[in-house]
């Protein structure tokens, strides 16, 4: 089974400026990723293929990282962007995959973590908006917060026939070591059966820099139990790991965390859960 990173962005600052990343703290990532990069650091690591993620809210970014996965071997899917609250959002997605690259387009995410609204997801305009994203049989990435995963239980639930995708297992505060009530959040959303999770991100969540394989542990301990390893797959979240670890030692971590499972299990995880929610297979 291919080697699938689910979760990783680009961006080039000349062609589109990225406000976020001018903070102090970010500097370190202040500059081009682009495919070269990727290549450079998924061949290290063993990668087969990856799942390239919107980084804007801009459909523009959209439709540059559809037309770049669609000249990619690498490339094999992309998480874009669209107006979820816009009355168009079907119109959106067709202009998307009627563009270059645009079979290659295989789910849609919005930043909800910079909502004020803790109940943003079951607006009406929004969950109008998931509508016409399961209809165009794509899925949906939650980038969420632990103070709004009750809300996407409740948009989840609106939308039972919509795989959605849970980034980042919602961002916990591991450097805290906080565990409720993100932990009993994160296991009523497991409840649902149209939900699986990306274990992504958590390195940039720990203590920097000097966080440990067993500061993530119980964390992904408590997705293992919530989802179980068929309902998990591994991120990296390339670039933006780099404010913490490396591309390999994110891999590492990921493996040394899933240690325990089977053999047919750790496939399931490290590229069998991806290649179905995403239906990699048919780019």
């Amino acid at each position: 089974m291919r080697r699938i990173d689910a979760h990783h962005h680009l961006w080039d600052l000349a062609a589109r400026p990225q406000d976020w990343l001018d903070g102090p703290d970010l500097a370190p990532i202040r500059r081009d990723f682009g495919p070269a990069d990727l290549r450079a650091v998924t061949s290290a690591a063993g990668v087969d293929a990856t799942v390239l993620v919107q980084v804007l809210p801009d459909i523009e970014e959209t439709v540059e990282f559809l037309a770049l996965a669609g000249k990619s071997d690498l490339v094999a899917g992309v998480v874009g962007w669209v107006d979820l609250t816009a009355p168009d959002v079907a119109g959106q997605l067709d202009r998307l995959r009627c563009g270059p690259g645009g079979d290659r387009l295989v789910g849609v995410r919005h930043l909800v973590q910079a909502e004020s609204d803790p109940a943003w997801l079951v607006r009406p305009d929004v969950l109008a908006g998931l509508r016409a994203v399961r209809d165009a049989g794509l899925v949906y990435d939650l980038l969420t917060l632990p103070h709004q995963l009750p809300a996407a239980v409740e948009a989840v639930r609106a939308v039972p026939d919509l795989v959605f995708v849970l980034d980042h297992l919602s961002k916990p505060d591991i450097a805290g070591r906080a565990l409720q009530p993100w932990a009993t959040r994160l296991s009523a959303l497991a409840a649902e059966p149209n939900v699986v999770a990306k274990v992504s991100g958590l390195v940039t969540e720990a203590a920097r820099p000097r966080w440990t394989v067993a500061d993530l542990r119980p964390y992904v301990d408590i997705a293992l139990e919530a989802f179980g390893p068929d309902r998990l797959m591994v991120g990296t979240d390339w670039p933006v790991c780099l404010l913490a670890a490396s591309y390999e030692q994110v891999v590492d971590a990921a493996e040394q965390l899933t240690a325990g499972l089977t053999a047919a299990e750790h496939a399931q995880v490290f590229g069998g859960t991806a290649t179905g929610v995403y239906r990699l297979g048919n780019s």
